[in-house]
């Protein structure tokens, strides 16, 4: 992977969608390697769009990860240098637009084992969703991020709506859909929508630190929390459930374990 920082002409060309044929390009591909689960976009060329049809494959590589108990990481990221993602097939918006866009997005949401996007480039319309998806969102200096859906006349989708309001907030959420304005990488950083901001070539490095910082944590810690974090976010979360988790952590050996060999380092 050797990213570089998306085209100032990003935006307008991945909102025409180039008129481009559908299913140009690959389906999204999955591969697993060292505990490592990268997910790619692969269509460059449409700026990594999403066509109808390939939210089911997406959601079978998803069962995928899902059931690979050696994976601690699932990396999602797009082919090229230009675009991570520019959403949706503008000319299916109409037509094709059905719940399986969203229930790709709500799936990647809730997968147990901690998330990355890594944007390679500038991000629109679904494809904003499809990182915010994530855990943690790392992009290239120069990225960029533009939300087309008000000037088609779009009333966003409600998990959509709430992943901007609940993770960026309020104010960010209502800038980027009911202004229509373009969101330079400094300022994604600084309202929350980036974890990190890193130059092209450094890329492959953070993830890799991501990837080996979770190893060292225990895989059953990291979901519980993943998950009880994520409900907490979304209002669903008691304080009974909090303490179950906790206690049982306390009890299991893998814990005891490791508590016992910091203490002989000490």
């Amino acid at each position: 992977m050797s990213p570089r920082p998306a085209a100032r002409n990003g935006a307008r060309s991945a909102a025409e969608g180039e008129g481009t044929p559908m299913n140009a390009g690959a389906a999204p591909t999955l591969e697993i390697a060292d505990a490592v689960a990268t997910l790619t976009l692969r269509r460059p060329a449409q700026h990594n769009r999403i066509d109808p049809d390939d939210p089911a494959v997406f959601l079978s590589h998803l069962d995928q990860v899902r059931s690979d108990p050696a994976v601690r990481l699932l990396v999602l990221t797009g082919e090229g240098e230009k675009t991570f993602c520019s959403g949706y097939t503008l000319g299916q918006i109409g037509a094709r637009l059905d719940r399986s866009f969203e229930d790709m997005l709500d799936a990647l949401e809730s997968l147990a084992v901690p998330t990355l996007c890594a944007l390679n480039g500038s991000a629109y319309g679904g494809g904003t969703d499809l990182a915010l998806a994530c855990d943690f969102r790392i992009g290239v200096r120069g990225c960029r991020l533009f939300m087309p859906a008000a000037r088609f006349g779009l009333h966003y989708y409600p998990g959509g709506l709430r992943r901007f309001v609940t993770r960026l907030g309020c104010s960010t959420a209502k800038k980027i859909f009911l202004t229509g304005m373009t969101l330079e990488s400094e300022e994604l950083l600084r309202n929350g929508f980036l974890t990190e901001l890193v130059e092209a070539e450094e890329l492959p490095a953070r993830i890799a630190l991501y990837r080996d910082q979770i190893a060292r944590c225990d895989a059953q810690a990291v979901r519980s929390m993943k998950q009880h974090i994520d409900a907490i976010c979304a209002g669903e979360w008691d304080e009974v459930s909090g303490r179950a988790a906790y206690e049982a952590s306390l009890a299991s050996e893998e814990t005891g374990r490791r508590l016992a060999a910091l203490a002989e380092r000490s």
